[in-house]
């Protein structure tokens, strides 16, 4: 089978197996440096400036244009977010070294230690789906076995932590403020993981120091911290519903396979444009498990190719609310099943 990945004529032939759908993805993982420089200007450029008018919307009380500046500020630091997860893969720039000191600098903004991410985040992409080897870089998802084998103080913790007001309420302002500045689960593997979080840390620190002596401690506090927590917020969901959606794909070794996993245990998010761009294309999440070298700047040039994988796992914005309430893992039915299914199958 022969493909041109930059032609959008035809369409190609539809692979088969997972591993013709790898081979097939192979031309798509070249990153083009013009593109990544223009994406990122188009990026950091606004959101510096909504950044700016948000702190004169404050200053001035300009108090109907707090919000909506605040949101699309939310917005493009999620994109930059993105960015910095392709660079994380080596997927933004061509050159190795600039995806990596990219990522670092963009760390410090997103508050996520750059080095650390990308290590556990690459042992999420290894095990996802893996039930005998979850609890690194993802949510953590218990069997309906798993879950009614647990005491009852071990049930209600699972189900607080499951609860939505946490998850994305909660859990986000957690993982962003508290959890990323330690280099949580892997405290004991030796130096790096430090260096890359104290590093992040100190970035941080130094440049929220500048601003505050420039703007005033609470300016600062009253523009950043809406528009980072909305951000943090909008992130959580996003990795929860391109994961947690009902049908899903987890095994057990030895049956587990790594690319199935990726392309069935992975939603296509199909989200409306403007979300869609703000969101860097994340939303293709299945072919980017399946191919995480290719930059979101190529992903939709991927489905133009295989129109095929559009339908595959496709999760409406509107559907995707329903993925909340999905709780446990069952092994049986092989889908992911709210607390409600086991108090009922169970009564």
């Amino acid at each position: 089978m022969t493909l041109d990945a930059g032609s959008h004529g035809a369409h190609a032939q539809t692979p088969g197996s997972t591993s013709e759908w790898a081979r097939a993805l192979a031309p798509f993982r070249t990153p083009a440096n013009g593109r990544a420089v223009a994406e990122l200007v188009a990026t950091l450029v606004p959101f510096v400036a909504m950044w700016v008018l948000t702190y004169f919307a404050w200053t001035l009380r300009i108090l109907w244009a707090i919000v909506p500046l605040s949101i699309v500020a939310s917005g493009l630091l999620v994109r930059l977010f993105i960015i910095q997860h392709d660079c994380g893969h080596g997927a933004f720039f061509a050159n190795r070294r600039a995806n990596d000191w990219l990522g670092r600098i963009l760390g410090a903004l997103t508050l996520t230690a750059y080095a650390h991410w990308r290590k556990t985040h690459a042992i999420h992409h290894a095990t996802h789906g893996n039930l005998d080897r979850r609890g690194v870089g993802d949510v953590d998802t218990l069997t309906v076995a798993e879950y009614l084998a647990r005491p009852r103080w071990a049930r209600w913790r699972y189900r607080l932590y499951r609860h939505p007001f946490v998850m994305f309420g909660i859990g986000p302002a957690y993982v962003f403020l508290i959890a990323n500045r330690f280099p949580a689960g892997f405290m004991r593997t030796g130096w790096r993981p430090w260096i890359s979080t104290m590093g992040t840390n100190l970035a941080a620190g130094i440049a929220a120091v500048v601003l505050a002596h420039a703007i005033g401690f609470g300016p600062l506090v009253l523009v950043h911290a809406p528009i980072l927590l909305t951000a943090a917020t909008a992130g959580v969901w996003l990795f929860y519903v391109q994961h947690q959606f009902g049908p899903s794909h987890w095994s057990r070794e030895p049956d587990w396979k790594a690319r199935e996993s990726a392309l069935l245990g992975s939603s296509h998010y199909a989200l409306p444009p403007v979300l869609r761009w703000f969101t860097a294309n994340i939303g293709v999440h299945h072919v980017h498990h399946l191919s995480s070298g290719i930059p979101f700047y190529r992903l939709p040039d991927v489905l133009r190719r295989y129109p095929a994988l559009s339908g595959k796992n496709r999760l409406t914005f509107r559907m995707s609310f329903a993925c909340a309430a999905f709780a446990l893992w069952d092994e049986s039915s092989r889908r992911l099943v709210r607390f409600s299914d086991v108090r009922r199958s169970h009564m």
